[in-house]
């Protein structure tokens, strides 16, 4: 099975983790959610494994661009409708090694993974 690496390529975070899989052997595809967007369904099983809290980046200048009346009162179904209007919303990178995600980039986490 070929893991799948989804994000944007000009993301530092993305990019620490391509260099990472690269330099360890581990074949992957590449999944650019801002040029093929991202389906619904994937979405909402990252929010379920993970929490709509991680998968959202409240961090980043998309997200603090909203309007506060986007941003208040936050749930669910409203931070997944976020992120597929906007998919740079979406934390990044997300792994997916076809029986689990890892959210974010984390080298420990991914040497555990792979272990």
């Amino acid at each position: 099975m070929t893991l799948t690496l989804y994000g944007i390529p000009n993301c530092d975070t993305v990019k620490k983790a391509r260099t990472w899989l690269d330099q360890r052997g581990v074949a992957f595809a590449f999944h650019d959610y801002k040029k093929a967007g991202i389906d619904r369904p994937r979405l909402e099983q990252w929010v379920a494994a993970h929490g709509w809290q991680t998968v959202l980046n409240r961090a980043g200048t998309t997200f603090r661009a909203l309007p506060d009346a986007d941003k208040a009162d936050l749930d669910a179904v409203r931070a997944v409708d976020l992120m597929l209007a906007q998919p740079s919303m979406i934390k990044r990178p997300v792994l997916d090694l076809g029986d689990r995600t890892l959210v974010g980039f984390k080298p420990d986490l991914y040497a555990a993974a792979f272990a």
